[in-house]
C-alpha cells in the first residue's frame, strides 16, 4: 500500500513537472501525507485569489500572508510556489511573469514602481527558483532564465541613482536604468547582490556573498565582491572554440 502511494505522488509530481521526478523512500508516509494536504490546501488558496483578484483560473500553490498588489499585472505559469509572506506589486511596464514550476521563497519582495516612477518589471523563466528572504527590485528590467536557482537573501538592484549634481539632493537627480540579465541554467550562492547592467551567462556558478556587475562569460565560477572569474566550467578545447568564436563576432 505504502509503495503504491509512492508511486502514484511520482506519477502526479513527474506529469506537472514535465520531467521523471522521483520521492525520497526514507521519507515516513505519514510526513509525506502531510505535505501533500498542505499543498493542497494552498493550492486552493491559489485557486481563490486568482479567482478573486485576477477573474481567471491560476494553477498557483500559495502559502498563507502571500500579498499580490496590482494583481492584473502578475501572470503564473502552471505549478508556480509562493510561499509565506511573499509580496509582489505587478505594477510594472511590462509586468510581472513566471514560467511554469517557479519557486519564490518565504519573505521575498519583487516590485518594480513608484507611483511617481514606474519601472520595468520582471521576467523568471520555468523551473527556477529563489529562496528565503530576496529582493527584487525591478524598475529596470529584470530577465531570469530557465533552471535558475538561487539561495537566501538575493538582491537585484536594476537601475543606479544619479549623484553628479551636489547643489540638490540625491534622490532627485533621476537614475539610470540598464537591467539584469541572468541566462539559463545557473546556481547562485546565498546573500548574492546584482547591480544594474549585470549579464550572466548561460551555466555560471555564483559563489555565496558575491557582487555582481558587468559581463560575465558563460559556464564561469565567479566569486567576490565584485565578482571576478575564478575559471570556467567547460573543457578546456571547448574554452578554446568559445574564446575564437567570441573574437569573431566583433
Amino acid at each position: 500500500m505504502a509503495d503504491f502511494v509512492y508511486r502514484a505522488l511520482e506519477r502526479g509530481l513527474s506529469a506537472l513537472k514535465k520531467r521523471e521526478y522521483r520521492l525520497d523512500r526514507a521519507i515516513p508516509l505519514s510526513l509525506l501525507v502531510g505535505t501533500v494536504v498542505r499543498r493542497f490546501t494552498w493550492l486552493v488558496r491559489g485557486t481563490i485569489k486568482c479567482l478573486i483578484l485576477q477573474r481567471r483560473i491560476g494553477f498557483v500553490f500559495m502559502a498563507p500572508h502571500v500579498n499580490l498588489r496590482n494583481a492584473s499585472l502578475i501572470r503564473f505559469g502552471k505549478g508556480v510556489t509562493l510561499e509565506r509572506g511573499v509580496i509582489i506589486d505587478g505594477l510594472s511596464r511590462n509586468g510581472i511573469k513566471f514560467g511554469d514550476n517557479v519557486m519564490i521563497g518565504p519573505y521575498t519582495v519583487i516590485r518594480a514602481s513608484m507611483l511617481s516612477n514606474m519601472g520595468a518589471g520582471v521576467r523568471m523563466g520555468s523551473n527556477s527558483a529563489i529562496d528565503a528572504y530576496s529582493c527584487l527590485g525591478a524598475t529596470g528590467p529584470i530577465a531570469i532564465g530557465e533552471n535558475v536557482i538561487m539561495g537566501q537573501h538575493i538582491s537585484f538592484h536594476a537601475e543606479n541613482h544619479n549623484y553628479d549634481r551636489v547643489d540638490i539632493p540625491i534622490k532627485h537627480q533621476g537614475t539610470r536604468r540598464i537591467g539584469i540579465v541572468i541566462e539559463d541554467d545557473c546556481w547562485v550562492g546565498s546573500n548574492t547582490t546584482f547591480l544594474d547592467g549585470a549579464h550572466v551567462g548561460r551555466g555560471c556558478v555564483i559563489a555565496a556573498c558575491s557582487l555582481v556587475r558587468g559581463e560575465i562569460p558563460a559556464y564561469s565560477i565567479v566569486v567576490g565582491a565584485p565578482a571576478r572569474v575564478l575559471r570556467s566550467r567547460l573543457p578546456k578545447d571547448e574554452r578554446s572554440s568559445q574564446a575564437v568564436a567570441a573574437g569573431g563576432s566583433d
